[in-house]
């Protein structure tokens, strides 16, 4: 005698025999395989999404901080003081300074307008990896009252620059005169190129010295803000109150999810809108549980109405189609658990080798920043998919299963 009970016994001893009808087989194995596909395919987009926001929010990170303090007035004075202070919070990994302001570079006639941040880099290795996107020069070459620049790499391409160059800067805080308000203009040598692999940057930054920015921008001895690098960005709403709670009542802190709020809104929308999409090849799979299921109750009414009269209550009888449904459903979600999670581990050999096959490239480094592409497993994603396919599947056997428990013993057996 089984030590099982009873209704798993039976239920799993009809998901093991020989159907007598293949087709109800066939049906069974392609519900099974299409709940396998829809899990992979889930996971493994899922994945691919995560990698590539997770790549982008690192380039983005790279090359500015988790959070800028600044005043009302866009100017902040006696930055040390304030500097000395957050170093001693214990979620501050590091402090930096900078002056951003708008300006237009122009050289052999042509004009572009970019963003002038002001950085001393001592401080500026704090908070950012603009060092390690460096394709020419370094960014310790930014000397004070030298009227140095480093520029991104598309900007000195569309401007015809490179290292040595002499770059015109013309700023909006204009000097007063006679005639009327002209523009202040300055000389700056390009000293570095750097390379941040996002166009925001490469196309449209130039960094100076903190010293030169505050002499073309008028700023004194003041800055713009004050940059923090946390230790968990995660954190960082947390780490923001913190900080606000520990500085005067004038001052503001921005945090990173804030500057690039519509950018990430709009991938993590769109990862939910692929979610739901994806999810429905589940349910089509699903469904396909249901027909078999019933199909199934048909085929085995004979044998119902047996264990019936043998004292199966209706309950039972309905466990027992419950739990051969879900054999099917989470032997399909199990296979594709292993096949979605294989995959998105190995993206990275997988897509390298189908583009050599094919010999076409999906994202050529010309075109795309991101020339490879990424993957990120994320387990709260795995599980949520898991869950997902379990409860669909579960859904799926009620009503087979509540028809079977409805089967009445002597109608079945009228013709047996």
């Amino acid at each position: 005698m089984s030590k099982l009970p009873f209704e798993l016994f039976v239920g799993l001893r009809y998901t093991r025999a020989k159907r007598r009808n293949g087709f109800i087989s066939f049906i069974s194995l392609s519900s099974m395989i299409g709940i396998a596909l829809g899990v992979t395919a889930l996971i493994t987009v899922l994945s691919i999404m995560n990698g590539f926001q997770h790549e982008l929010r690192d380039r983005i990170l790279g090359m500015t901080a988790h959070m800028t303090i600044s005043q009302e007035n866009g100017k902040l004075s006696n930055w040390s003081s304030l500097y000395e202070k957050v170093k001693e919070l214990p979620d501050i990994e590091g402090a930096a300074p900078n002056i951003m302001e708008q300006g237009m570079l122009t050289n052999r006639g042509s004009v572009q307008g970019v963003a002038i941040r002001g950085v001393m880099p001592v401080y500026e290795k704090e908070v950012s990896n603009i060092n390690g996107k460096m394709v020419i020069g370094d960014l310790t070459s930014l000397k004070p009252n030298q009227f140095s620049m480093v520029i991104g790499n598309e900007l000195a391409s569309s401007l015809g620059l490179s290292v040595g160059d002499k770059v015109t800067v013309i700023a909006p805080q204009g000097t007063v005169t006679a005639v009327g308000i002209v523009p202040r203009i300055k000389r700056f040598t390009v000293v570095g190129i750097f390379s941040a692999g996002m166009h925001e940057y490469d196309a449209n930054l130039a960094l100076i010295h903190i010293k030169d920015a505050q002499k073309l921008f008028k700023y004194d001895e003041q800055i713009s803000g004050l940059q923090l690098k946390i230790d968990n960005l995660f954190r960082v709403g947390e780490v923001k109150q913190e900080v606000a709670n520990h500085l005067a009542q004038t001052l503001y802190v921005k945090d990173w999810r804030q500057q690039h709020m519509n950018f990430f809104k709009a991938i993590e929308m769109e990862k939910k809108m692929m979610f739901i999409v994806l999810a429905l090849i589940i349910m089509v799979a699903a469904f396909n549980i249901v027909s078999t299921m019933v199909m199934v109750v048909t085929d085995k009414q004979a044998d119902i109405a047996v264990l019936r009269t043998l004292g199966a209550t209706p309950n039972s009888i309905q466990w027992i189609f419950i739990i051969q449904g879900l054999v099917i459903g989470l032997l399909g979600a199990l296979l594709g658990l292993i096949g979605g999670v294989s995959l998105a581990s190995n993206i990275d050999v997988i897509v390298p080798f189908i583009e050599k096959l094919l010999g076409i490239q999906f994202f050529p480094p010309d075109v795309y920043y991101i020339s490879q592409v990424p993957s990120k497993i994320d387990w709260n994603d795995v599980y949520s998919v898991s869950g997902i396919a379990f409860i669909l599947t579960l859904l799926a056997t009620l009503y087979p299963a509540r028809k079977a428990a409805k089967v009445q013993p002597a109608e079945a057996l009228r013709y047996e």
